[in-house]
């Protein structure tokens, strides 16, 4: 299969705009799986939840309802980080558009910095995407609970989708890890540029990229400018988890030695 990225600069505020930007940079991409950053169509530093409000679409909005045509146009499967407004409720999530025309919505778990100012806390089951089985999801932040990729790869995904607005330095080496720990492929779509606004200054990391199940990277975008990168992987790479002809990486799991692990309280 083809899969891949692309890393773009959104601007803040300006929904139209991103997905007009979308849709010429992939116009000519098809039979492909592709990645997009987090919060891709509204930007990401929010100064109130009032202005969170002002741009939060549903999933029926108009910025949805255009990648979907274009996910169906171009035989696309795409997963783009959104605002999304559940009724009263506004979430950080990832819209996974098959060229099907199915949709499926995964909200943020793990909310980062001032994102808890801002967005909901999603009741989130970390679970395969219906329609699209080998894939799973996870947003920015989710990288640093080593359990999200775990609870997927254990539910059958071969491939971790990972939208990204991603400011630390270490995240990229992370999802190596993440790969190699669950015999997976990992596509982290980052954005690139910065965003100041209301007090809070960011400057985003760049560096996109497919890992595959051995951690060797298959292809890395800079960190500055924005790329569309495409390579061609065989998700069956992901099935198997034996590491030597006596370690199997899920069987050798001791479940029962993990429950019993309780965080200090501080």
């Amino acid at each position: 299969m083809r899969i891949g990225f692309l890393q773009m600069r959104p601007r803040f505020g300006r929904p139209a705009e991103n997905v007009a930007h979308i849709l010429g940079a992939l116009a000519r991409v098809r039979d492909a799986t592709i990645v997009l950053p987090e919060l891709c169509t509204t930007g990401y530093v929010f100064r109130s939840r009032t202005e969170l409000e002002s741009l939060a679409e549903p999933i029926t909005g108009p910025s949805i309802v255009a990648l979907r045509a274009l996910a169906r146009r171009n035989r696309l499967t795409l997963c783009a980080g959104i605002a999304e407004r559940a009724g009263q409720r506004i979430y950080n999530a990832a819209a996974t558009m098959t060229p099907a025309g199915s949709i499926a919505v995964y909200r943020k778990a793990h909310l980062f910095d001032h994102e808890k100012t801002v967005f909901d806390v999603a009741p989130s089951r970390f679970e395969t995407v219906p329609g699209a089985r080998m894939f799973g999801v996870m947003i920015c932040f989710d990288w640093v609970f080593p359990e999200v990729c775990r609870s997927l790869a254990l539910r059958g995904a071969q491939v971790i989708l990972h939208p990204s607005n991603l400011v630390l330095p270490y995240c990229q080496k992370a999802m190596t890890t993440r790969a190699i720990e669950n015999r997976i492929f990992a596509v982290t779509c980052n954005r690139v540029g910065s965003e100041a606004r209301g007090g809070v200054s960011l400057r985003f990391t760049g560096r996109s990229q497919i890992v595959d199940p051995r951690g060797q990277v298959l292809v890395r975008a800079p960190a500055r400018g924005e790329a569309l990168c495409i390579v061609r992987i065989d998700p069956r790479g992901a099935r198997s988890k034996q590491i030597t002809p006596r370690n199997d990486l899920f069987t050798d799991r001791r479940p029962e030695l993990y429950a019993a692990l309780v965080a200090p309280r501080r």
